[in-house]
């Protein structure tokens, strides 16, 4: 088991990349705090990932919630290991008719939140300890109407080197995940019917060299390597889990012949 007697803390752990994370840690031996603002859902992954899990309500963006849900993962399991700093939204801004709070509220949760979740973890981390950012293509992709979510997403690209370098001299590592399009709840939005998100991922898929979306469980295994003594020498290192999105775009179906 990759992760025996390690003990994380998932933020957004309740749904998408963060629950599959979870499954996967636990499955490797893991005790696995997650925090989410659902309590259904929360309910639903307690009950899923069992007794080595904690289901904690927390919403990223507020501060105390964060610390007290260290403090929880703490008082449980007496320390901690790994964290992934999951949580986000996804949200268009486009230039024109957004206002001021849409915008300030994918930053307040996909980048200030992020660097308050390792702030409040750092206590418990010793060396060795790994921290996992959850990034995404679109901080690279100029994508039109995302500029708060590719601003917030750059930022944590930016901000996990300047944190790898802070704690390097305590030996904890500091890497980033880096998702494309992924099969996860958060398209419910763009494409609430089984039908509109079907015709979404095909018409995306085509800008994907490899054809299709990335599953959830794909994302995680990158994460798990990360988190695990198998990655014990990578340091401020993304890794891009995009069927070759950013770094093949000209192998997508779009372009073919």
């Amino acid at each position: 088991m990759r992760l025996k007697d390690k003990v994380a803390l998932i933020t957004g752990g309740n749904s998408g990349i963060g629950l599959a994370t979870a499954r996967l840690f636990v499955a490797e031996g893991a005790r696995v705090a997650i925090t989410g603002r659902n309590p259904a859902t929360l309910d639903a992954a307690a009950e899923e990932l069992g007794g080595r899990a904690l289901a904690i309500k927390a919403d990223a963006t507020e501060i105390a919630d964060t610390a007290r849900a260290v403090a929880a993962a703490v008082e449980r399991f007496g320390k901690l290991d790994v964290v992934f700093a999951n949580a986000g939204i996804g949200a268009t801004t486009p230039l024109g008719p957004t206002p001021l709070e849409a915008f300030e509220q994918v930053l307040s949760t996909n980048i200030t939140a992020v660097f308050f979740t390792v702030q409040a973890a750092l206590p418990h981390l010793h060396a060795g300890a790994s921290v996992i950012l959850n990034g995404s293509v679109h901080g690279v992709l100029g994508a039109p109407g995302y500029s708060a979510y590719a601003a917030s997403k750059a930022g944590v690209r930016a901000m996990a080197r300047v944190l790898a370098s802070e704690l390097s001299p305590r030996r904890i590592r500091v890497n980033v995940v880096v998702p494309g399009a992924t099969r996860t709840p958060i398209w419910s939005r763009l494409a609430p019917t089984a039908e509109a998100r079907t015709a979404l991922e095909t018409r995306i898929a085509r800008a994907v060299p490899l054809g299709r979306f990335s599953e959830a469980e794909e994302v995680a295994k990158a994460v798990l390597f990360l988190a695990s003594d198998d990655a014990a020498n990578i340091q401020a290192a993304e890794i891009v889990i995009d069927g070759g999105l950013t770094g093949a775009p000209s192998g997508a179906p779009v372009y073919r012949a």
